[in-house]
């Protein structure tokens, strides 16, 4: 889900940076230290969204930059369970797929995709269904839902997926399982 953070934290203006405008200085630091980092009570952070810096900074004791306090805003998407999200996916693997979700790419693990045998046709680089026929390709938009999330480690995050669900998939899949539904509702009558 995505939300807007405010923080606030004392940031350094080395002396390098004097004379150029305040928050300028300021907002080009946080979005150095900020922007892409990710982070267990935060997130994903996508972007700074704003800043206010007091003007009158302290200093210390052998060193040339001033410090301000700031408080500023962040814009953040932390993943939840069970969420449902709609991605791209950007590689296929032998044992899977990364589809990209916003700001993280998620594992969308071979036996989480569809109840059906799946084989990897490595030559034209998609995952295939054996009964179902459908298949799945960098490029495809898909609708998955978020099956577990993992900050630990520091190594960027990891978001597990899962489109082993009635509606969820390929959006070629979702429409062809509506119009099965439709089908069979109108069957029924």
């Amino acid at each position: 889900m995505f939300t807007v953070v405010e923080v606030v934290e004392v940031v350094g203006i080395p002396p390098s940076e004097f004379g150029k405008p305040l928050e300028s200085v300021v907002i080009n630091n946080l979005k150095k230290k900020y922007e892409g980092a990710v982070d267990e009570e935060l997130g994903y952070v996508v972007m700074v969204v704003d800043a206010k810096v007091d003007k009158i900074g302290q200093l210390l004791p052998r060193d040339g930059s001033t410090y301000h306090n700031c408080v500023f805003k962040l814009l953040t998407y932390i993943p939840e369970v069970n969420e449902v999200v709609l991605g791209e996916v950007v590689e296929i693997t032998d044992f899977g797929c990364f589809v990209r979700v916003g700001p993280f790419d998620g594992l969308l693990h071979i036996s989480q995709i569809m109840d059906d045998f799946i084989t990897y046709d490595e030559k034209n680089n998609m995952l295939v269904g054996r009964k179902t026929g459908w298949k799945m390709s960098v490029g495809d938009d898909v609708r998955a839902r978020i099956n577990a999330v993992s900050f630990a480690g520091g190594a960027g995050g990891k978001v597990s997926l899962v489109t082993r669900q009635p509606l969820m998939g390929t959006l070629k899949w979702v429409e062809e399982e509506k119009a099965r539904m439709v089908q069979s509702s109108v069957g029924q009558t």
